[in-house]
């Protein structure tokens, strides 16, 4: 338990003070990293990550609950816009992991001949640029947990290297010989269906199995019923606090028109409508038009 130590000389007075100013510093550091840890578990509480009331969406939580209990994997799956990035973090900072780092990885914009590298890292001199030892996404998500969202886009050939370190919990950087332990809860996500992708042999079966986990499908907006509405004034109450302006009123021909739209892109499109909506309306009545 010993955070300092000095020799006794005649010295020792001011030696002692500065050690105690450390010591206190070092606490206030720890206490604030715990805060903010908590900041993080009650940002991303359930009801306060995911708005709504439908049935489909409560059907949501119990998984997510179920999820909490173990390291499983999870996929989520859902439309684009539906918000799985935002089920994987409540996951993490709700589970015993959430202490470690929450790491999330859109494999669809990482050039294809990157991939292995941002995943896996690689030594110096691996190839061609590499001036340096890289860590990758694994590693910094040691002890924490992996989110890869849009997984189908994984190139075909490194989908085996994935498989190998998934089963192996073990990685070796590109260009190196030390095998690596991991201890990783991965989380990936699509708005694909991956069964079907591997019927169309784009995404290996062995693959698919391991990584299916604890599967949570997430509804469209346009089967979440009420929820529209519940989410349309969250939106407009957060616009409203961001802007410091007053309180906005939906009309009752605009809650119509939003109840009846098909919202093709889901959660995310609603939340542009709204913030637009907010900037145009007049009187801060949002009408129909």
């Amino acid at each position: 338990g010993v955070n300092d130590y000095l020799i006794k000389d005649e010295a020792t007075k001011d030696l002692l003070w500065n050690s105690i100013l450390r010591i206190r510093e070092t606490q206030t550091l720890k206490k604030e990293v715990a805060d903010l840890r908590d900041e993080l578990s009650e940002k991303y509480s359930f009801n306060k990550t995911i708005i709504g009331q439908s049935d489909s969406l409560q059907k949501v939580f119990r998984m997510m609950k179920k999820a909490l209990k173990t390291n499983i994997n999870i996929s989520v799956s859902g439309e684009t816009g539906t918000g799985k990035e935002l089920v994987a973090k409540a996951i993490h900072y709700n589970s015993n992991r959430r202490k470690n780092k929450f790491v999330a990885v859109n494999m669809g914009a990482i050039p294809k001949e990157l991939i292995e590298s941002d995943l896996f890292g690689h030594e110096k001199g691996a190839f061609t640029g590499a001036i340096g030892r890289k860590i990758g996404k694994f590693e910094e998500a040691n002890g924490g947990t992996l989110f890869l969202d849009e997984i189908a886009e994984l190139d075909f050939n490194l989908q085996s290297k994935l498989l190998r370190v998934l089963q192996e919990r073990e990685l070796v950087r590109v260009g190196g010989t030390e095998n690596i332990k991991l201890d990783v809860r991965l989380i990936v996500a699509t708005h694909k269906d991956l069964a079907d992708e591997v019927r169309k042999e784009t995404f290996r079966e062995d693959l698919y199995f391991r990584i299916m986990g604890l599967p949570i499908n997430l509804p469209p907006l346009r089967e979440r019923g009420g929820d529209v509405l519940i989410l349309a004034k969250h939106f407009l109450e957060d616009f409203a606090k961001e802007n410091k302006m007053d309180t906005f009123h939906i009309s009752k021909e605009a809650k119509d028109k939003l109840l009846n739209y098909y919202f093709p892109g889901n959660v995310r499109e609603l939340k542009a409508m709204i913030d637009l909506a907010a900037v145009m309306c007049e009187n801060n009545e949002i009408n129909d038009d």
